[in-house]
């Protein structure tokens, strides 16, 4: 697919090899207007000259991307591939601003991560380690998660079952309250690993009848 419009670019982030992160940004959707090339992450994008990101195209990644200036505000998980509009990378459909980015920083390791029921790592704990979960309460634990400690890959967590609501990116690293991966409510219902997409399919989750 041709690439159309003015083209910009932003330079690599430290410690991130120009060829592990690359996605183009459009002021329009379905790859339409002015592109803008990213290799690395950009805190104000309005400051680059575009005030709405209509459609996005992830070469390499994986990504994430914030509702406000300065990494704040709803994240929005993008790995590689094509999102023609911001309801495919939104997944509680409920907000279209888009105006940072960073790439997302990806552990060699095999993915491992505890969730804990309360905050600084107390109550009850389920351990998840490769795997995808589509539904925290299928395997018996509860939806009110306080803290979460990352040993092993990156993941990402959903306010709802199946993959849906609000995202929360998790890197290497311990998180003792929600309030610290930009939480307002201690609410996660699935998770999964985010993986290099160009040699992992995304994991998914299918209804079966």
């Amino acid at each position: 697919m041709s690439h159309t419009g003015v083209q910009g670019s932003i330079g690599s982030h430290p410690g991130m090899g120009i060829n592990r992160h690359k996605m183009y940004l459009f002021e329009f959707e379905n790859f339409q207007g002015r592109r803008m090339e990213l290799n690395g992450e950009c805190r104000n994008l309005s400051e680059k000259g575009f005030e709405r990101i209509g459609s996005i195209r992830v070469e390499c990644g994986p990504w994430v991307g914030y509702e406000q200036q300065n990494m704040s505000g709803e994240m929005f998980m993008m790995e590689k591939g094509e999102y023609p509009r911001w309801d495919t990378w939104s997944n509680s459909y409920r907000c279209d601003s888009f105006m940072s980015v960073r790439p997302v920083r990806m552990d060699p390791q095999d993915h491992k991560i505890c969730l804990f029921e309360c905050m600084n790592f107390e109550g009850r704990k389920m351990e998840v380690c490769d795997e995808d979960i589509p539904s925290l309460w299928s395997y018996g634990f509860q939806d009110h998660v306080g803290s979460i400690q990352v040993t092993g890959g990156t993941w990402v967590g959903y306010q709802y079952p199946g993959y849906r609501g609000f995202q929360y990116v998790f890197e290497m690293g311990p998180f003792k309250h929600w309030n610290e991966w930009g939480a307002h409510h201690p609410q996660i219902q699935s998770i999964r690993r985010v993986r290099d997409m160009q040699t992992h399919r995304r994991g998914c989750f299918e209804m079966t009848a």
